[in-house]
C-alpha cells in the first residue's frame, strides 16, 4: 500500500462528516473567506487530542478573525465525538465525525491499530487516523498541510496564526507545488 500526499495548489480529497451540533460539515459548501482549517483528530481515546482541541476552541475567534473557517473532524461514530464535544466545551469549534478510514486516507493520514486501552482507561477504535492539519483556498485547493505518523509534536496553533498574518499580508503562495521530474 503506497500512500499519496495532497498537492499544494492541487484540489483536496471531497470530505463531508455529520456534525456534533446537527447538520454536516461539508469542505466547499461555505468555505471560510481567506481559508478552511480541517483538523483530523484520533478520537475521545487520545488525550493529546483534547488538549489540542481545547486550543483551537480558545483561539477559534482568532481563526474567525482572519476568514478561517474551523472544523475538527475524527473517524470516532456520533456518541463518542459528543463526548469530545462535552470534554473540551466546544462552543466555537465545530466537531465532525464518521471520518470513513477510506477517506482519511486520501487526505493522506495515517491509519494505526487498536492498541486497547489509553492512558485515559479509554478502548480505542479498531482502526483510527492519526492527525493532520490542512488549510484549504475557498477554491478547494490545498495551501498547507502538515500530517503525523503519531500523537505528538502538532503544529501550534498560535504558530499557524501568525503564518496566516504573514500570507495575508505579503499574498503569499503555497509552497510544494512542484511534481515534475527531478
Amino acid at each position: 500500500m503506497s500512500m499519496t500526499a495532497l498537492m499544494p495548489r492541487q484540489p483536496v480529497s471531497a470530505l463531508n462528516v455529520a456534525l456534533t451540533a446537527g447538520g454536516r460539515f461539508v469542505l466547499g459548501a461555505a468555505p471560510g473567506e481567506r481559508f478552511d482549517l480541517v483538523v483530523f483528530y484520533r478520537g475521545l481515546h487520545c488525550p493529546i487530542c483534547a488538549r489540542y482541541l481545547l486550543e483551537l476552541e480558545r483561539l477559534a475567534p482568532e481563526f474567525a478573525r482572519r476568514g478561517v473557517g474551523i472544523v475538527a473532524v475524527s473517524s470516532d461514530d456520533a456518541e463518542r465525538a459528543a463526548a469530545m464535544a462535552d470534554k473540551i466545551k466546544a462552543a466555537a469549534l465545530p466537531i465532525g465525525y464518521g471520518l470513513s478510514l477510506a477517506c482519511a486516507r486520501q487526505w493522506g493520514l495515517y491509519i494505526s491499530a487498536s492498541r486497547g486501552k489509553t492512558s485515559l482507561g479509554i478502548e480505542e477504535p479498531a482502526l483510527f487516523s492519526e492527525p493532520g492539519v490542512f488549510l484549504v483556498r475557498p477554491d478547494g485547493t490545498l495551501y498547507y498541510g502538515a500530517v503525523q505518523s503519531m500523537p505528538f509534536a502538532r503544529p501550534a496553533f498560535q504558530d499557524l496564526l501568525a503564518a496566516i498574518d504573514f500570507a495575508i499580508a505579503h499574498d503569499y503562495p503555497a509552497r510544494g507545488e512542484y511534481a515534475g521530474p527531478l
